[in-house]
Formats: C-alpha cells, sequence, structure tokens
C-alpha cells in the first residue's frame, strides 16, 4: 500500500507553492505531489516528475517530515571528519608548546610531522590537505622560510643594504649647494619668475610709429618679367 500524503496541504497549496518557488527541481516535485493529491496514481505521478517509483516515493516521505521545503535539493554532509573537539584541542596545545628535538626529531612542526604525531597519540591518520584545512580553520598559517642561494657570501646582503660612502655624500652636498650652470660653463643667473609686458601687445597697446612707403616700383618676383629689361639694357 502506498504512503499516504500529510492532511494538512492540498493540491492548490501544492501549486501554490510551485508557482512561487524558484527552484525548478522543487517545482516539479510539488507539482507531481499536487497530482497524487487530485487522485493520481504513483506512476502518473512519476511521470509528470520524469522519475520512477522508489523516488516519488522518497519525496512523499521528505514532504511528510519537512513539508515543502524537504524538496530542496540540499547539499551531501559528506564524510564525518576524523578529527573531534579532543584532538582539535590536543593538536592546539602541541602547536603552541612546540616540538622537542630529543623526543620528536624536529626543531618545528611540519604537516607530516603533525600528521605523524596524530597516528602516534590517537591512531587517526589524516592526510596533510585535510590538516591543512582544520589547522586554517584553527587559525593557524603555514610559515615558510625565506630561500637562500647556497653559494650566497657571507655578509653579502648586509653589505648592499648599506649606505653610500661618505666621499658620495659630500660629493652631492657639493653639487646641491653649487650654482647652477650652462653649458658652456659660466654661471647662470636666477631668472625672473614673472615675464614682461611689451607696450605694443594687447588690445590697448600703444601704436609705434609708422615707417613711410618706399618710393618706386615694385621689383617682380619672378624672372620673366624681367627678360625685356635686360633686352633694352645698354651694352657694355
Amino acid at each position: 500500500m502506498p504512503i499516504p500524503l500529510r492532511a494538512d496541504f492540498g493540491s492548490a497549496d501544492l501549486r501554490s507553492a510551485a508557482r512561487q518557488t524558484k527552484d525548478a527541481s522543487q517545482a516539479r516535485r510539488l507539482l507531481a505531489l499536487a497530482a497524487i493529491y487530485d487522485g493520481a496514481s504513483r506512476t502518473e505521478a512519476g511521470r509528470i516528475g520524469g522519475v520512477t517509483l522508489q523516488i516519488v516515493r522518497d519525496w512523499v516521505l521528505r514532504f511528510n517530515a519537512e513539508g515543502p521545503g524537504g524538496l530542496i535539493d540540499r547539499k551531501a554532509p559528506g564524510q564525518p571528519s576524523r578529527l573531534t573537539d579532543t584532538h582539535r584541542a590536543a593538536l592546539a596545545a602541541v602547536i603552541e608548546t612546540g616540538p622537542t628535538p630529543a623526543i620528536h626529531g624536529v626543531v618545528r612542526w611540519r604537516l607530516v610531522d603533525l600528521c605523524q604525531w596524530l597516528w602516534e597519540e590517537f591512531r587517526v591518520r589524516v592526510a596533510k590537505q585535510t590538516l591543512s584545512r582544520e589547522l586554517r580553520a584553527l587559525g593557524y598559517r603555514k610559515l615558510s622560510a625565506r630561500p637562500r642561494h647556497h653559494a650566497q657570501a657571507e655578509g653579502a646582503v648586509e653589505h648592499f643594504k648599506k649606505p653610500s660612502p661618505p666621499c658620495w655624500q659630500k660629493l652631492r652636498t657639493r653639487r646641491a649647494s653649487s650654482p647652477p650652470r650652462s653649458r658652456s660653463g659660466s654661471a647662470m643667473k636666477p631668472g625672473s619668475g614673472r615675464r614682461t609686458r611689451s607696450p605694443a601687445a594687447g588690445p590697448g597697446a600703444v601704436p609705434g610709429p609708422r615707417h613711410p612707403p618706399t618710393s618706386g616700383q615694385p621689383r617682380p618676383t619672378s624672372s620673366a618679367p624681367s627678360a625685356p629689361m635686360r633686352a633694352r639694357a645698354r651694352p657694355w
């Protein structure tokens, strides 16, 4: 015998919820269950939803337990974490304390060392990637040492950071205090920041004296008119 639907809902309620939802999968399941409320068989409901009878039965169970919200796709829970709160507290304590070189054989903790410590203390096997996520959730970050070249000379970095020699500093001070010079080498006078205005410039300028026009005929601008003049010229 099929599992009956809950009695506090009806086909009109499910169709109204299907119109209001923005989840296409939830709307399809609501319409399939609304057809069951109207008297359709589970086979017809499966045909409406495009699923088998077993999936229709799962929809009915989820709908009876949680209502229309139970027909929404949810993220799968996945595999539960292997570390409990007790493991996390012990891990945080051993990180804050630091390793003992005589016991643990290291001077600073690495992920692989912490994985080995968890196995030795609690018999819990955890991958490095999983442990890295757990430590980030606890507020810890992985610190890497600054890389150093194998052929780097001792004191080369500090020597590079030193300031310029005193003789260079004196030369710079002398150049800054000396006046600027021109290309020829002579000292230049400081220029004025204000440009003088010519009295003949601008709309209110005073007109200057005009030169009288020159007398005589204007000279030709090309060599063509000058040919007759050369012809009339007297021979030497």
